[in-house]
């Protein structure tokens, strides 16, 4: 505490009065408990009904067994869509009598602009699996997961990568129970875009590691083509382009992905596309008359439920993005509070925030956090994390029964521990 700042919030829901404020009108960046923002918007204005589609639809007619037409993929940013349901999209196509196509395959990903990450995000947090490509057709997060295992002593590890496809390259130069190897590396040429898997070091057991992949619209694509060949699909590799498709174009398939997903996602696991695609869509819900949307349009739509339903002027903030990433995010502890309190005033929205919270000592980004004491499995809350910033926001009942909101935000922090350290203990405190 003495090297850094802290902004702390405590709100008596039960009684309906402030319990404790230290700085908390005090601007910060706000890590990933800008999800609490992102998250009571999306429930607020989308809904819980509200699913995510990736849609198949095709152009021209079918005539036996080949469509004289191009087959489209309508991306709608489902940030869960992983190779199972890449199958069963594939499947689609077969079950339509198509084995053969004579036109193109055809990704439709006019959703979003061409932006793919967002305003004050990290170049080089690239090729971190937490900063992936956004696109409105993202397969397996936009991302690989590659293990590797030792093989023979002085041999290569061996090594599997999933989903597997020839988007990419690997280039193995590890050894196994090889010292001299030096440490496991696992990367890919990022900085030229490139998608060449490079592992070099020694491998002495088991690792895997996430990699996000450049250009997640193409590596979705790409997969696709290929699991059309597996299920006898003929179609040529020249054949994949990108455009719109056509309102009068025949559906196929629609896959839906509903909202409590996505939702759970982004508050358990704090995971930035997830928290990403809601941000998206509520900007796409504000925006009815537009077909592609952009950063700006969620923003635009944050600031107007802040503005017209939360109460708060946004012009005292700054909000760039929906998962907290960005450098340029600032609030204060008082404006999230706001958020808590909202969701609490509001049961459609409470129950389904609450129940997507982390909880102490049990699961998500708190499952190692309060394992003991009266906060263990009382305290409700979203986690955040980046560089200098560690900050927790939600509830926690106290010993009278009262359910509490507290907001803590520590800044100019280097060791996370510390902070972290700080925020269970008052947590605790609360709980007593």
């Amino acid at each position: 505490m003495r090297t850094s700042e802290a902004g702390i919030a405590v709100y008596d829901l039960t009684a309906g009065t402030s319990v404790y404020r230290h700085q908390a009108d005090k601007l910060y960046r706000p890590a990933s408990v800008e999800k609490v923002i992102t998250s009571v918007t999306a429930l607020s204005v989308l809904g819980t009904g509200y699913t995510f589609r990736t849609q198949l639809a095709y152009t021209g007619t079918i005539e036996q067994d080949t469509l004289k037409g191009d087959l489209y993929v309508i991306g709608g940013f489902d940030p869960e869509f992983m190779e199972s349901d890449l199958v069963r999209l594939a499947d689609a196509a077969g079950q339509a009598g198509i084995r053969v196509i004579k036109g193109r395959l055809v990704g439709d990903i006019s959703l979003m602009d061409s932006v793919y990450w967002g305003p004050g995000w990290s170049w080089d947090d690239t090729p971190e699996s937490f900063q992936p490509y956004l696109s409105p057709l993202m397969l397996n997060r936009g991302c690989v997961d590659i293990t590797v295992s030792p093989s023979a002593k002085g041999k290569p590890a061996k090594v599997t990568v999933l989903p597997q496809s020839d988007y990419y390259e690997l280039d193995n130069r590890t050894l196994s129970r090889t010292p001299s190897a030096g440490k496991l590396r696992i990367t890919r040429n990022w900085l030229t875009n490139g998608n060449r898997i490079i592992l070099t070091g020694n491998v002495t057991g088991p690792y895997t590691r996430t990699l996000n992949l450049f250009d997640s619209s193409a590596f979705f694509m790409q997969s696709f083509w290929k699991r059309l060949q597996t299920r006898a699909v003929e179609i040529s590799p020249d054949s994949i382009a990108y455009g719109v498709c056509p309102d009068e174009a025949s559906r196929l398939y629609i896959h839906e992905r509903p909202l409590d997903a996505l939702l759970k996602r982004a508050l358990k696991k704090s995971d930035n596309l997830s928290a990403e695609a809601l941000f998206y869509h509520v900007g796409l819900n504000a925006s009815r008359d537009k077909r592609s949307i952009s950063n700006a349009d969620g923003q635009r739509a944050i600031r107007l439920f802040m503005e017209k339903s939360v109460g708060i002027s946004p012009e005292d903030f700054r909000i760039a993005d929906g998962s907290g990433v960005s450098l340029y995010n600032y609030v204060s502890p008082d404006l999230l509070m706001a958020y808590l309190r909202y969701a609490y005033a509001h049961p459609e929205v409470f129950r389904p925030f609450y129940d997507a919270l982390p909880v102490a000592g049990v699961d998500g980004t708190l499952s190692y956090r309060m394992r003991g004491g009266k906060a263990f499995r009382n305290v409700h809350a979203k986690t955040g994390t980046v560089t200098g910033v560690s900050s927790l926001a939600g509830y926690v009942h106290a010993s009278n029964g009262h359910l509490l909101a507290f907001v803590i935000i520590n800044q100019n922090v280097l060791k996370s521990r510390e902070a972290r350290t700080f925020q269970d203990r008052f947590c605790e405190i609360l709980a007593r």
